[in-house]
């Protein structure tokens, strides 16, 4: 519902507690490509505000049809604005989105107000001299958005007048231009502003520029010039200094906003996830050994003929996301896996690592090499199960009979004939494949190139193997029949070492689904990460130093990070999963979401200053967060008695005691967040008129 282009937009309306009749408030939000943040924040919202939480959009009738239900609106005021929109011409759209919380959708079509393209490019050239050129048609699309939801609330605040008050919160540049248009006209509401990454920071560091060494030295408009994306950089920042309250998801991200945009932000609001979605509470681990036996079979598929590794001592990592090859990390993950590879063979390692690469990219479809696998494999177990069946027959005639069957005759020689056919099926002379499909751009595929350059093509003399899935997964796939979430809790180790993460979604969901992870502190989790937690490598989060190191020694102690996890019993995963399972809360929009709370309630005390003041609506320190109690470490999954790698002697010197690792909780947990007064010499912004 919520797609602009590649874009999320939304808007939403709030009051306050009628038990405080003098601080109603109206809220919308527009925001941009944060489908995550947004459809899992939601719920909270909708818990504190009830009806009065509305999202805004653009309209598509096929998305309309399947993901919203029409309704009409529950407040006449809105009903009011909208007709307002309609007899003029717009075609404007009301009802639930659902999903969870279900709430109120306001959805604009964008293409039948494109008539007033032109003039709309005129009132934004008056009032803040930014032009947009015909062929951007995601900059002429948010203008016409933009202009649409400056419009709504003109006829929205007529209706309303004072009572109660609106707060517009708008996310990313696609939304600014509401915004703006709407603090030019004076409309009364109180402005939010929020960006999840700059947009010249992600245009510059996929262009491998070294960012964060030269954030003081770029010429902003130069290089935005450069790139032709000099409108868009002008929107976002006009959106940010017309804006009440600026605020961004992560300490690193408003390092950037400070020197891309000019406006240090006033509140930092990390992303969160709705974590009872992934509570397992103690089925967890359980879920890893069913899962991770799925991943097993298709190793087994994949490898067939040089399943020459034992699947006991097998650990499966992986990388997920958009195929952003430097911003994401691969390029260092690959380096790493190269040096990884060496450790294992030097050190005669009996672990073998399996990767796996996550990232969509252009295909024809899957290869016959690795279908074939996976029929193999299948053939392999039907006839398994086949003399199994016969043997077993035999086994229990000759027990009846009261006789010690001899094994040399139990089997005939068809059932020998079968299996040497079966095995001799499996005889490949060539690799197994490094990826599961026919790559389109094969020869210059950034990923397949540089497995080419450090030469990890699955050899049997290779300890660590590359399986590249250019596509997200699926429980439809006839190759590896998982969604993205059995598969994450089936692997032991994810690995994101990204240059350019604001937030970092893909860590934080295996650190609820209590999957130890490793990220950098170039990526707001792991900044959240490094801020809370004192010693997050006892925790199952691993935090590569890419910001104050060279490549060459990020490298080198991402490598050391996963030889070490190599090194690990499996009774230390074991307590290793549950430590990392236990900062779920830590992430819960239960307790981040209050940034937001404040972050409202800031702009309302700038824009409304003689009926609003901070010292009153300020929220009170951090409540209901609860340091997490270990339980017992559950006993050994009976479907993972011979997990990976075996079991060792050494593992029963591991002793796992409660209240010992309740009180490293205590020491090394630090409370969601703490929320401060006023930030000085903010009291007053741009275009600030008491609207």
């Amino acid at each position: 519902v919520l797609v602009f282009g590649s874009v999320s937009v939304s808007s939403r309306f709030i009051s306050l507690p009628k038990a405080q009749p003098k601080r109603v408030v109206v809220e919308f939000t527009a925001f941009g490509g944060i489908y995550t943040v947004i459809q899992t924040k939601a719920k909270i919202t909708v818990d504190e505000w009830g009806e009065n939480y509305i999202m805004m959009g653009p309209y598509y009738e096929h998305n309309f049809k399947t993901q919203v239900e029409k309704c009409e609106p529950p407040n006449q005021a809105i009903k009011a604005a909208m007709d307002s929109l309609i007899n003029n011409g717009c075609q404007v759209h009301f009802g639930r989105w659902l999903i969870e919380g279900s709430p109120y959708v306001i959805l604009f079509d964008i293409g039948a107000a494109a008539w007033n393209l032109d003039r709309w490019k005129g009132d934004l050239w008056n009032a803040c001299s930014i032009g947009l050129p015909y062929h951007d048609r995601e900059a002429n699309d948010s203008l016409i958005f933009g202009s649409l939801v400056a419009w709504f609330f003109k006829e929205l605040t007529d209706q309303l007048q004072d009572k109660p008050n609106v707060i517009a919160h708008f996310h990313e540049w696609q939304a600014g231009t509401g915004l703006v248009l709407s603090r030019s006209r004076k409309i009364p509401l109180a402005t939010v502003f929020t960006t999840h990454a700059t947009l010249l920071g992600r245009y510059l560091c996929a262009g491998n520029a070294d960012f964060y060494n030269n954030l003081d030295k770029f010429n902003i408009d130069q290089e935005a010039g450069e790139r032709q994306i000099y409108h868009r950089y002008c929107l976002e920042r006009a959106a940010v200094h017309c804006a009440h309250v600026f605020t961004t998801v992560s300490q690193i991200t408003a390092v950037e906003a400070n020197h891309m945009l000019h406006r240090q932000p006033d509140v930092v609001t990390p992303n969160g996830l709705n974590v009872r979605k992934f509570s397992a509470m103690h089925e967890f681990q359980n879920l890893h050994s069913m899962n991770k036996a799925k991943i097993q079979e298709f190793v087994r598929g994949h490898f067939y003929g040089h399943l020459d590794f034992n699947l006991e001592k097998t650990l499966f990592f992986f990388i997920a996301g958009r195929y952003e090859f430097s911003n994401k990390g691969a390029d260092l993950f690959l380096e790493s896996l190269s040096r990884l590879n060496y450790l294992l063979r030097v050190h005669k390692s009996d672990v073998t690592v399996v990767v796996f690469f996550i990232m969509p990219a252009k295909t024809n479809n899957f290869n016959v090499e690795s279908l074939k696998g996976q029929a193999v494999r299948k053939q392999l177990w039907d006839t398994a199960q086949s003399v199994k069946e016969k043997f077993g027959k035999r086994l229990y005639e000759s027990l009846l009979r009261g006789e010690i069957p001899d094994m040399s005759k139990i089997l005939d020689r068809d059932d020998f004939t079968i299996m040497k056919r079966a095995i001799y099926a499996t005889q490949r002379h060539s690799f197994p494949p490094v990826t599961t499909h026919n790559m389109l751009d094969d020869s210059t595929d950034p990923i397949l190139s540089n497995i080419r350059r450090i030469g990890l093509f699955n050899g049997r003399n290779d300890r660590v193997k590359i399986v590249f899935h250019p596509e997200f997964l699926s429980s439809t796939s006839p190759l590896l029949p998982m969604d993205y979430e059995e598969f994450v809790r089936g692997c032991h180790l994810g690995v994101f070492p990204s240059y350019y993460e604001p937030w970092g979604y893909t860590p934080g969901e295996c650190t609820v689904m209590g999957i130890p992870s490793v990220t950098t502190n170039l990526s707001g989790f792991g900044c959240f990460m490094e801020e809370h937690v004192s010693d997050p490598s006892e925790y199952g989060i691993y935090i590569v130093d890419r910001r104050f190191r060279s490549a060459d020694e990020s490298c080198s102690q991402l490598t050391q990070f996963m030889f070490s996890f190599c090194q690990q019993s499996r009774r230390q995963r074991i307590i290793q999963r549950n430590r990392t399972e236990r900062l779920s809360d830590l992430l819960d929009w239960r307790y981040l979401g209050r940034f937001y709370m404040h972050a409202r309630h800031l702009a309302l005390s700038r824009s409304f200053p003689g009926k609003f003041k901070m010292d009153h609506l300020n929220l009170a320190p951090t409540q209901g967060f609860r340091y997490p109690r270990p339980a017992s470490v559950p006993p050994s999954p009976s479907a993972s008695l011979h997990s990976t790698p075996h079991h060792s002697d050494e593992e029963d010197d591991d002793t796992y005691d409660e209240e010992e690792e309740a009180e490293r909780d205590r020491q090394n947990i630090k409370a969601p967040f703490t929320l401060g007064a006023e930030p000085e010499g903010k009291s007053k912004q741009p275009l600030e008129n008491g609207n």
